[in-house]
């Protein structure tokens, strides 16, 4: 929402609901500290990656990154996640790199592909860590979200920011985007920033596109060579604008924008629409999951990747001596 990043007039009339939001927040993080309420602990390592401010800030890129580069240093990574826009209704469910999206969600089909990791999916994240370990010998569990979900223990927790959108107006729901307030930070063990603006204490990460991978046919393109085609762009992502701005960028001929709701469903119909003969469909890969039954021969998807700054490596570091620790007990 646009007036989330900005102070208006709608930004104080919605404050004393903010003020009730941060209320209720507190009392029950509170009450998960104190024991009030119980919090389960997983017989794995669990990684954290979430965020303070609603959708966009580039988390699904960073768990993908995390996957592989915990996956190069030897280790069997499972990854949990609600599965949002998903119809699916019963749950715990695995999830693998043909699952439906229309059924488990676009995200973790998107995970399941760029990383070869095992993933599961429910609202319930032990029921998802519990089905991880009975199907997989797994060493550590990254959760794609569940920042607030205090309800499930954590050894490392790592939130990801927008280096252009940051907090927004720095209010919390439903006055602005924030979930919880930017103190929280404090407490964490890395805030990856992602964009080309990381404070001293962030870990700057980018996200680089070379190529256009052709929907019907899997060709790969680099972007440089479509010239003065006349290109559409599409994204149903947080924060569309980061995507039709990366193809400014690469000097893209984009004739025309269009931006749907993040998670939006799509038909073979409503995209056909979009274009003409002349012109190419582009849109994210986030997107494309959802989109290759029905593809045509001009859409074509842009995957990003995650580079990341090598001060990085000490979070590595420190999930690695997790997992060590943990399978130290089990002995």
């Amino acid at each position: 929402m646009n007036f989330w990043y900005q102070k208006s007039l709608l930004t104080w009339l919605l404050a004393p609901l903010a003020l009730l939001f941060w209320g209720i927040t507190a009392l029950r993080r509170s009450a998960y500290r104190i024991g009030l309420l119980k919090s389960w602990k997983a017989p794995l390592p669990v990684v954290i990656v979430g965020n303070l401010s609603v959708g966009g800030n580039g988390k699904t890129p960073f768990v993908i990154w995390l996957a592989r580069r915990l996956q190069q240093q030897g280790l069997r990574v499972g990854v949990i996640s609600r599965g949002y826009s998903g119809e699916l209704k019963q749950f715990p469910q695995l999830v693998c790199a043909n699952s439906n999206p229309v059924e488990v969600g676009d995200e973790p089909v998107l995970i399941a592909r760029r990383s070869g990791a095992k993933i599961a999916i429910s609202p319930n994240r032990r029921q998802s860590i519990e089905l991880l370990c009975k199907a997989y010998h797994i060493d550590v569990i990254l959760s794609d979200d569940g920042l607030q979900h205090y309800a499930l223990q954590r050894d490392i927790e790592v939130v990801v920011v927008d280096a252009q959108r940051r907090f927004g107006n720095g209010f919390l729901l439903p006055a602005g985007p924030l979930r919880e307030l930017p103190t929280r930070l404090q407490n964490v063990d890395a805030v990856i920033c992602n964009g080309e603006t990381a404070r001293a204490e962030e870990i700057q990460m980018q996200l680089q596109a070379e190529v256009a991978v052709n929907l019907l046919t899997q060709e790969e393109r680099p972007l440089s060579e479509f010239g003065a085609q006349a290109i559409v762009a599409l994204a149903a992502i947080g924060n569309p604008q980061r995507f039709f701005t990366m193809l400014q960028q690469h000097k893209l001929n984009v004739v025309k924008q269009k931006a749907f709701t993040d998670h939006a469903k799509f038909s073979a119909e409503k995209l056909a629409s979009l274009t003409n003969a002349e012109q190419m469909l582009f849109m994210t890969e986030k997107d494309a999951v959802k989109c290759s039954g029905f593809a045509r021969e001009n859409w074509w998807y842009v995957p990003v990747d995650a580079v990341l700054q090598p001060e990085v490596d000490g979070l590595i570091e420190k999930i690695m001596q997790q997992v060590k620790a943990n399978g130290e007990k089990g002995e």
